[in-house]
């Protein structure tokens, strides 16, 4: 066993916060029992969460080990800059709130192949149900378990095999109560999330300065760790590769937010059994809640960076960072978590512990939907009674986390462990899919010519794409793409271009192409199916529009604050 982090009140603060856990799903489970207990109350609490609960099961779903751990870690080696998946991410709530959200609910969408074959046919839905539950699988769930898994190994100095069984057969026992007890359940631990993030910030920034305060901690590490506070980089910046410029605000950052925000089944399930004002004020309550998350994922990254480079000797380094510069980035957020009194510890430690729970138990959740309303009940049993499609759903949550449990084990440390971004990994796999998928979508949504075989274009073409950009450095020279802003060097000093910037390559292929597939399809006599949308419906409440200018005011102040 590694040195452990924690003592007696530690685990005192952390066996209270399960108990609460446990026993508040417990009671939601039996008080909101419905008395049909039928597939949709199960996956997707038709009716039953109100809008604060929908904001903080987004975001607690959303703040997980890559953004706790990954993040971090990305901060600490990357600077503010990664903050733009979170503060872009408020924005993009904005347009899903209300372009995306009207469209579903108008059209009585609970799942998203459910939409793709509503709009297009059932091919196309079938074969992204299929291409979403191996990105699920492989790449989110496996990613959620192992980053958090190594970061509670590294605190708590039980083995890593001992964590990820341990956070699966817990997110398993939330899965398992259904949507409404993963939705209440969350808003516990958004609110031990938030306050641990922000207890963990508040002494690192306190311990800069001295004992003189946040606001001059702050202001140190400004000063000590400037080159950690640009938002934007240039191209001669090393980590440029990862960030691409003014591409997170003009560029493929919106192809990565608005696929996972707006077209993503492990988010928007949470807002589909409600009401649209309902829907959408828990969508504006998750944008605020965006707007914080750097606080306390990103800040206490610089801050660790900070410590180490100015010597002020309280964390033990490791290989944090060394003469010849970052080595293992993952380790940041428990590193930072050894500055924490005796308690206080242990509370972070279950803020960290939420996170994940709640991100495994959602995705599972999501899991569990597709394949049980999009292909099992499809393809294996249409005649399924409700109890049957819940007792699938239950099973199918317990086999995709033992999948996730064996993949973590077999490649999880060649995928993400020692000196790898773990936050970078997962943004870049799913953005093999985002583009195609955002296609689909946005093109179903508001060009009514666009038909079936374009969908399936975006959808394999799009994938393929993706393959051959990631493997092109292999093949040609990029070099002469540098002087245009297309291609930098990668850690192996061979040029490739940025991740997301090939999302947004791929996404204008995938466009091109679904357009002229649809126009020669018309002209051919094919009728594409269509949606029921009136524009009447994409009006918003005053207070919704005010929350939005806020948020984007913030967001203008911040980029000219720190661009």
């Amino acid at each position: 066993m590694k040195n452990n982090l924690l003592d007696t009140k530690d685990y005192i603060v952390f066996l209270i916060y399960f108990v609460i856990v446990a026993a508040y799903g417990l009671y939601i489970y039996n008080k909101k029992k419905s008395a049909s207990g039928g597939s949709k109350d199960y996956f997707l609490a038709e009716g039953s969460l109100t809008w604060w609960a929908i904001g903080a099961s987004l975001i607690a779903s959303n703040i997980s080990a890559e953004q706790m751990i990954g993040m971090s870690g990305s901060g600490f080696k990357l600077g503010l800059a990664i903050s733009a998946y979170e503060w872009m991410a408020a924005a993009t709530l904005i347009i899903v709130a209300v372009f995306f959200m009207p469209v579903y609910l108008k059209n009585k969408i609970f799942t998203m192949p459910q939409f793709l074959s509503q709009r297009y046919n059932s091919k196309v839905a079938m074969i992204m149900a299929v291409f979403w539950l191996m990105l699920y699988i492989v790449v989110n769930l496996m990613s959620i378990l192992y980053l958090g898994a190594l970061a509670i190994s590294g605190i708590s100095g039980l083995s890593i095999t001992v964590c990820i069984l341990a956070l699966a057969i817990f997110a398993i026992f939330i899965t398992l109560g259904g949507m409404k007890v993963i939705g209440y359940t969350d808003v516990i631990q958004v609110f031990f999330l938030v306050l641990g993030g922000l207890v963990a910030t508040y002494i690192a920034l306190n311990l800069i300065s001295g004992g003189k305060g946040i606001l001059s901690g702050f202001s140190m590490l400004k000063d000590g760790a400037s080159e950690h506070f640009h938002l934007i980089f240039k191209k001669d910046n090393p980590n440029y590769i990862d960030l691409p410029g003014l591409s997170v605000l003009i560029g493929g950052m919106w192809i990565a937010n608005l696929s996972y925000w707006g077209c993503n089944q492990y988010i928007t399930q949470r807002a589909l059994g409600a009401s649209l004002p309902t829907a959408r004020a828990g969508l504006l309550f998750a944008a605020f809640l965006k707007m914080l998350m750097p606080v306390i994922v990103v800040l206490p990254g610089i801050a660790v960076y900070y410590i180490i480079k100015n010597d002020v000797g309280v964390i033990n380094s490791g290989d944090l960072l060394t003469s010849s510069g970052v080595q293992d980035p993952n380790k940041a957020y428990p590193a930072l978590l050894t500055l924490l009194p005796a308690g206080l510890k242990g509370l972070s430690f279950a803020a960290l512990t939420a996170a994940i729970v709640a991100s495994l138990a959602g995705k599972a959740n999501s899991i569990a939907t597709i394949f049980t309303l999009d292909i099992y009940k499809k393809a294996f049993e249409p005649q399924a009674s409700e109890t049957r499609l819940v007792n699938v759903g239950k099973i199918a949550v317990i086999v995709s986390m033992l999948l996730a449990v064996l993949l973590s084990f077999i490649v999880g440390d060649a995928l993400m462990g020692e000196g790898k971004q773990g936050f970078q990994y997962i943004q870049e796999y799913t953005g093999f899919v985002s583009p195609g998928i955002f296609a689909m979508f946005i093109f179903g949504f508001f060009w009514k010519k666009t038909t079936s075989n374009a969908a399936l274009f975006a959808t394999i073409g799009g994938f393929l794409i993706s393959v051959f950009l990631k493997f092109t450095p292999n093949m040609f020279d990029l070099s002469p793409l540098y002087n245009f802003g297309w291609a930098v060097k990668n850690g192996a000093g061979v040029f490739e271009i940025p991740f997301m910037d090939r999302m947004l390559i791929v996404f204008a292929f995938c466009a091109i192409g679904m357009y002229i597939i649809s126009v020669y399809e018309n002209k051919k006599g094919v009728t594409p199916n269509s949606l029921e949308i009136d524009t009447k419906m994409f009006k918003t409440t005053t207070g919704f529009a005010v929350g939005a200018v806020l948020i984007i005011g913030l967001l203008v102040a911040l980029y000219t604050a720190f661009y």
